[in-house]
């Protein structure tokens, strides 16, 4: 499996793609996460156009186990983020087999 991309490296590709400095890509790179967490911090939500969303999402407490004793215990509720993946980016990513 090939290795993932590295922050620097993004920042590199996209400083040569649209002819900035990495600084000004590492900066867009900061901002969008730091907007990402804050809209969905407040608003529950946040889109990001053709790659996908975050959510905010509330989990009720439930019944678990421990999976070394086997005893019960109980899980408290939490909130929790998750991504949730475009369909167009998810059809290129792996098209659905016909």
């Amino acid at each position: 499996m090939a290795t993932a991309l590295t922050k620097t490296a993004l920042v590199r590709q996209m400083a040569e793609k649209l002819e900035l400095t990495n600084k000004q890509a590492s900066s867009f790179l900061d901002l969008l996460a730091e907007t990402a967490v804050k809209e969905t911090k407040k608003n529950g939500v946040f889109v990001i156009p053709g790659l996908g969303r975050l959510v905010k999402a509330e989990r009720k407490a439930r019944m678990g186990r421990n999976p070394q004793t086997g005893e019960q215990i109980k899980i408290k509720a939490k909130t929790v983020v998750k991504f949730r993946v475009a369909k167009a980016a998810k059809d290129s990513i792996a098209p659905p087999k016909k």
